[in-house]
């Protein structure tokens, strides 16, 4: 059984699909982060970045002691190599499908969420940060859309977990000020694994939540005025 700490954001989603492609039993643990429940020092003692996802493997291949993950890379790679799937096993596909991870991880996930911080949370409507962010998630969508020209997915033919970290953050792509029809080769790859049947169930899962309340003032203090010094006090 793995335990998912977990809330309906793009990193969230990424397990949530994860596990239901794969069949793996799971249960959700909540965690609230306009809330502040990632300070919660239960949380900290499996997650010491104060930010979900993680999990915790209760039934881990060694047979020892419970294991626990955080950050959704580590976690999709940890899934993956415990199950064997959706990760190739050969050297070559393996070494391409995490150079595509790590470009999420690195790239799309980070300047789309700064594209979003500038956009949508900010107080002030910096034009300059704002553009920044909204050109370079543009550039993004144009790596993506050239690597999946002749392409069914991320890595090849096989759908594996880059396609899985890619895909929850080109989903708010309007937010992103983006279009995606200026992409066909991205376009066509959206819509493929939007329809997969376990991407489905994967945000049906957040649904419950998808109506809550817009983030409030003393939510957004709590997600983006982390200093060192408050994210130790809380």
């Amino acid at each position: 059984m793995i335990e998912l700490y977990y809330w309906p954001t793009p990193n969230g989603h990424k397990i949530t699909m994860f596990l239901e492609e794969i069949g793996l039993g799971y249960r959700i643990h909540p965690v609230d982060i306009s809330a502040g429940d990632q300070f919660k020092p239960e949380f900290l003692a499996f997650s010491p970045n104060n930010r979900m996802p993680a999990i915790i493997d209760s039934s881990p291949a060694d047979g020892d002691e419970p294991i626990t993950v955080f950050e959704s890379g580590a976690i999709l790679t940890y899934l993956a190599e415990k199950t064997g799937g959706f990760l190739p096993t050969d050297v070559r596909g393996r070494k391409t499908a995490m150079e595509w991870l790590f470009w999420q991880m690195g790239g799309l996930g980070p300047m789309a969420g700064q594209n979003h911080h500038f956009g949508i949370y900010a107080p002030d409507k910096i034009p300059y940060a704002i553009n920044r962010y909204v050109n370079e998630t543009n550039r993004l969508y144009g790596v993506l859309d050239r690597r999946l020209n002749g392409r069914e997915f991320i890595a090849g033919s096989d759908y594996t977990i880059a396609d899985m970290a890619a895909y929850p953050w080109v989903v708010p792509w309007k937010r992103q000020q983006q279009n995606l029809d200026d992409f066909p080769n991205l376009r066509r790859w959206f819509d493929a694994v939007r329809a997969r049947p376990a991407t489905i169930r994967a945000y049906a899962v957040g649904e419950p939540d998808s109506n809550r309340p817009a983030v409030t003032e003393e939510g957004k203090k709590i997600l983006f005025g982390q200093t060192a010094a408050t994210s130790a006090t809380r």
